[in-house]
């Protein structure tokens, strides 16, 4: 794969994940997601690493819902 193409992946990987945080911005709780910069220097530049950010962003938003399914008087 040439450079033009890993940049065109790159970049296409990049919109994707774009689109994921803003998803998790709208609907998830304040606080689950660090900013852009925040996972730049918790995980790393690339791709790989804004995607964890968001996998555990969605986990610990899944995870609240179940203590407050389990325990709906808990204060979060």
């Amino acid at each position: 794969m040439g450079i033009r193409e890993r940049a065109a992946d790159d970049h296409g990987e990049r919109a994707g994940l774009q689109l994921v945080r803003m998803a998790i911005e709208m609907t998830c709780p304040a606080g689950v997601l660090p900013s852009e910069e925040a996972v730049l220097g918790l995980y790393g530049p690339e791709p790989v690493h804004e995607g964890e950010a968001l996998a555990k962003a969605i986990i610990e938003t899944v995870e609240r819902l179940t203590r407050r399914t389990k325990n709906p008087t808990a204060d979060e």
